[in-house]
Parts: structure tokens; sequence; C-alpha cells
């Protein structure tokens, strides 16, 4: 997974642990650790396709377009590495041939996982952990 959509999924996530009301770009940077540009092009990325909102001005800032309970990390990856690619691998030679198939298993299974993981599944177990040292 790239650092790009793990900065996506952290300012997701950070957006869904915010109270009601604009969070500004500027705390999410801080609290995730983002840098600020880096930041900004993910953030104008999540609100043109529909995830996000945004308003500008002193008290501006982004919340999350849908309840974090209908967000989940397939739908923030889809916006920042597009459709995922379903290329069957050509196989590889002699004993390792089966290896293919796994790979494709795999790739089943995470996409699985992340369409059924929200948002609201991770600020809540976020919740329940103990602050790091």
């Amino acid at each position: 997974m790239s650092a790009r959509t793990q900065y996506a999924l952290r300012a997701a996530t950070e957006l869904a642990a915010a109270p009601p009301g604009p969070v500004p770009a500027e705390k999410i940077a801080v609290s995730q650790n983002i840098p600020r540009r880096f930041l900004d092009n993910i953030l104008l990325q999540l609100r043109r396709a529909g995830l996000i909102h945004s308003q500008r001005g002193p008290d501006g800032g982004y919340w999350l377009a849908r309840p974090a309970e209908e967000i989940t990390l397939a739908d923030v990856i889809m916006v920042v590495e597009g459709s995922p690619e379903h290329s069957r691998h050509g196989g590889y030679p002699g004993v390792a041939g089966p290896l293919a198939d796994v790979w494709s298993l795999l790739r089943e299974h995470e996409e699985t996982l992340l369409t059924e993981i929200t948002l609201a599944h991770i600020t809540k177990d976020a919740s329940r952990r103990p602050p790091r040292r």
C-alpha cells in the first residue's frame, strides 16, 4: 500500500473521529504527521470523489460527506488508487505454478476485508486502545 493511500486512510479516520463541524487541514496534518502539501492534494481528491465536504474561511475545514458507518476503507482506497486490477498472473514455472492462485486468493480476501471495515470500525477500535508511549 502506497504512502499516499496510507495518508488518505489516516486523514479520513481523523475526520471520522472528529466532533461535528469542519476540521482544519493543518490539524489533520499535525495530528497524523502528514506533510501539508501532500495532505491538501489528498483532501482535494477525496472531496472531488464525494467522500468529504469542505468549507473555506477562518472557520473552514473538512468533514465526512456521509456517516463514518457508511464509508469503507475500500471507498477511500478506490479514490486514491483507482479500481483494483484483476489481471491474472501469467503463472510461474514448474512447482511454483500454484503461487499465482495463492496471490489471486489473497487479493480476493483483501478486497472483501476492506469492503467490510468502515471508518467507524477504525475509530471505535482506536478509542479502546491505550495511548502510545
